[in-house]
């Protein structure tokens, strides 16, 4: 059986701010930032891809869809960038090996905290994927089998997407096939002695409203999680954490989440992207 991870209450506002401050972790992260947005605009110069289509009325809620002729099923892709920063057309190159094994894909953006608060940006995400349901024969997208994934923050909010109650809103939960969450934060009361929530906004009440780990899976697909074993502590923690909140989300056969040696937050991103790493691997096989 896992161990369990250490609870947070052992956290000091000096060693939250070094656990979950990623930039500062990995001082050359602006060059990954350089790079994935080089390779996205390769991606969508190289793919069938059409852009910036609108799911809601707010200023970011957009998507970016990439066409595999709707053969396999979507990977909806949601960015991290810690729910402020960041956008979707850094995170096209994400799409290319998925596309090549005949899978469509959307990448998403939503509104970033302070503008809007986390809640906000999780509403949106479902928006999103209940836009997708609705017109993705339009753009000859298969959303009968749907693997919602997604990085940073962008995994914090596939676990939100898992916790969701889709029919309520109409949505058939059974076309959701699987999860994949890359380094996310899946307790967000830690983050309430940091820099970031700052802009985050968070209090003792919203941050519980908005973890995973105080809900429980409302559907039945698999979550799979994976962090780099580079990662600061903290977020090795929060993806044991996860991993030990809700045993009944994992995947079959599998008996701890991904840490991938090597790598740390930024770089396991490239995982994702790498169709032979067994990161994408493991995320292509939640379509099975």
């Amino acid at each position: 059986m896992s161990a369990q991870p250490t609870p947070h209450v052992n956290l000091t506002p000096d060693t939250a701010e070094r656990g979950y401050n990623n930039r500062a972790a990995v001082p050359e992260h602006a060059r990954y930032f350089s790079r994935w947005a080089g390779e996205s605009a390769r991606v969508r110069s190289a793919l069938h891809c059409v852009l910036d289509v609108r799911y809601g009325s707010r200023p970011k809620e957009t998507m970016d869809l990439f066409t595999a002729g709707g053969r396999r099923g979507l990977l909806f892709f949601i960015h991290g960038g810690y729910w402020r920063s960041l956008d979707k057309s850094d995170h096209s190159f994400v799409a290319e090996p998925f596309v090549e094994h005949g899978y469509d894909v959307a990448v998403i953006n939503y509104d970033l905290c302070p503008s809007v608060d986390i809640a906000t940006i999780v509403d949106e995400c479902r928006g999103a994927l209940q836009w997708i349901v609705k017109h993705a024969k339009a753009y000859g997208i298969n959303a009968d089998r749907i693997v919602i994934s997604g990085h940073s923050a962008g995994a914090h909010l596939v676990a939100m997407l898992h916790a969701t109650d889709w029919r309520a809103l109409g949505i058939d939960s059974s076309i959701i096939v699987g999860g994949c969450g890359i380094s996310g934060v899946y307790d967000l009361e830690p983050l309430l002695m940091t820099s970031i929530n700052g802009d985050l906004r968070l209090d003792d009440d919203s941050a519980k409203a908005s973890s995973p780990i105080q809900s429980k899976p409302a559907i039945k697909a698999p979550l799979f999680l994976a962090a780099g074993a580079s990662e600061t502590s903290e977020f090795v923690r929060q993806t044991q954490l996860m991993w030990n909140a809700w045993p009944d989300a994992r995947p079959s056969g599998m008996k701890k989440p991904m840490l991938i040696d090597g790598v740390h937050h930024f770089s396991v991103l490239d995982c994702l992207a790498d169709g032979s790493h067994p990161l994408f691997l493991e995320t292509m096989r939640l379509f099975d």
